[in-house]
């Protein structure tokens, strides 16, 4: 097999790409950690159950919306449980499943803490960007998640949410 290596245009973009990764995670996390003692992953949690119906997803569903795996997803609602940010429920319908909910302490700290992340991801990344900028952003990434994702045209399984290690308990 022939190696298809990067064009320079090619290889500019994917450095240029990594570095704003990069120090953007580290912005978020940064400010995550002052406002609320709390990682970006932990934040995420929270955010996504607090716009659920009734603050509430099955782990699997929010793994998938987190694209993580669901030992990950596992880890981070063990440590919001024990800070009282969440509580886990028994699925009704698929005894296999349990279900992550979002207490009215965890909703009081995204409250106390997403002006302080808006502030951070406004900052750090649309301020800096055009309008027509933001929906080529938006553009971009949609495709290169669905191509990520086993869409049809990839054919694959191999997705973080899918994925299973041995403790995921999930």
């Amino acid at each position: 097999m022939t190696t298809r290596w990067l064009s320079p245009e090619e290889q500019r973009a994917w450095r240029a790409y990594m570095a704003a990764t990069h120090l953007l995670e580290d912005a978020m996390d940064r400010q995550l950690q002052q406002d609320a003692g709390m990682p970006h992953l932990f934040y995420s949690v929270l955010a996504n159950l607090s716009e659920a119906p009734d603050r509430r997803l099955r782990m699997t569903d929010l793994a998938e919306t987190l694209k993580i795996t669901r030992s990950r997803l596992t880890y981070a609602v063990t440590r919001l449980e024990r800070d009282g940010l969440v509580r886990r429920e028994d699925c009704r319908w698929d005894k296999r499943s349990s279900i992550a909910v979002l207490t009215d302490e965890g909703m009081a700290v995204l409250e106390r803490t997403a002006p302080g992340h808006v502030a951070v991801v406004r900052a750090t990344l649309f301020d800096r960007l055009t309008p027509e900028q933001v929906g080529q952003l938006e553009e971009i990434f949609t495709g290169v998640a669905r191509g990520l994702q086993g869409g049809s045209e990839a054919g694959t399984d191999d997705v973080p949410w899918r994925r299973r290690s041995s403790c995921s308990g999930s």
